[in-house]
């Protein structure tokens, strides 16, 4: 399943040998910026170890449907992995049965940078005692956000983002209906981050927030201020929304600095709009009031514009 993986030809090659000669390390830590595939890229391997063969159970492990798979994630307002979650991982690991066609069991923790003090205490029980046949899978966006007790106990692999052309290739391969031009133009905004691509075609907060993303730099590259604040104004009250605007605009003009004209943004103006939405994002992180924040912003990034004009 690994071959699935896009790009990141290294990395499945260590990653395959180490299967092949059964010398793979019981912890792996796999880190990747988001969108990258490291939670993919975890599931494909664990489809290799349970199941080398393939098959209908390594085709669930994929879509996270397989019985011999657990996964803990962080949850709440916190974000956190919670050490009551850890236990009973441990608990479900060492006390279920294994299935007569699986090599072993895996345990998923997606976003190990999220394990806490205590949850990271309890993982290291289980990992540094671990039961036979049990391989632990850790995702993290960045090796350094994982606590040192954990990472050190981990064989460590890094994703990369994959060219456009791949990224695109890609994409049309998950979602045939996407036309040639419109998997370039993800694959370019997103910069070969497949998941992205996917998430902004997939998911519908994601695809409004990208839309709107776009309608915003267009308004503010025209220094159309009053059209903007009121794009802008009406997610007041919904602060994943306007989060999500803001991390769109990002994108969009990052892409406007690569590409001049892209969105109908010049550089310089896509600069004025990284730097506004970046305040923005600062503001809201510190609990910011909301209206206030997204009105501040809109006036910025088309003040900026206006300047650029004359």
């Amino acid at each position: 399943m690994l071959d699935r993986l896009a790009g990141n030809a290294a990395l499945k090659q260590d990653l395959a040998a180490a299967l092949a000669a059964d010398r793979l390390a019981h912890s792996i830590l796999l880190v990747g910026e988001r969108g990258c595939g490291a939670g993919f890229a975890a599931r494909c391997l664990a489809a290799d170890y349970l199941y080398p063969a393939g098959g209908p159970h390594a085709e669930a492990v994929l879509r996270g449907e397989d019985s011999e798979c657990i996964a803990i994630r962080g949850e709440g307002a916190s974000g956190q992995i919670r050490v009551e979650r850890v236990r009973d991982a441990r608990e479900a690991i060492q006390h279920s049965a294994l299935s007569e066609d699986a090599r072993g069991r895996v345990l998923f923790v997606y976003g190990a940078q999220d394990l806490n003090q205590s949850s990271a205490n309890a993982m290291l029980k289980i990992i540094e005692e671990p039961p036979e046949g049990v391989l632990f899978l850790f995702t993290a966006a960045s090796a350094a956000g994982v606590l040192p007790t954990i990472r050190s106990r981990c064989a460590a692999y890094t994703l990369a983002p994959v060219p456009p052309a791949e990224c695109a290739a890609a994409l049309r391969r998950e979602l045939p209906r996407l036309s040639r031009d419109e998997a370039d133009d993800l694959a370019f905004l997103y910069e070969g981050h497949i998941g992205l691509g996917l998430a902004a075609v997939r998911q519908p907060d994601t695809r409004e927030a990208l839309a709107r993303a776009r309608e915003f730099a267009a308004l503010a590259a025209q220094g159309d201020a009053y059209r903007a604040l009121a794009l802008a104004t009406r997610l007041e009250r919904d602060k994943a929304a306007a989060g999500a605007l803001l991390e769109q605009l990002a994108f969009v003009s990052s892409a406007a600095l690569r590409r001049p004209g892209y969105a109908g943004v010049e550089p310089p103006r896509a600069a004025a709009l990284l730097r506004a939405a970046g305040r923005a994002r600062d503001a809201l992180r510190a609990n910011g009031n909301l209206r206030l924040t997204l009105a501040v912003f809109a006036a910025e990034c088309c003040a900026d514009a206006q300047s650029i004009k004359r």
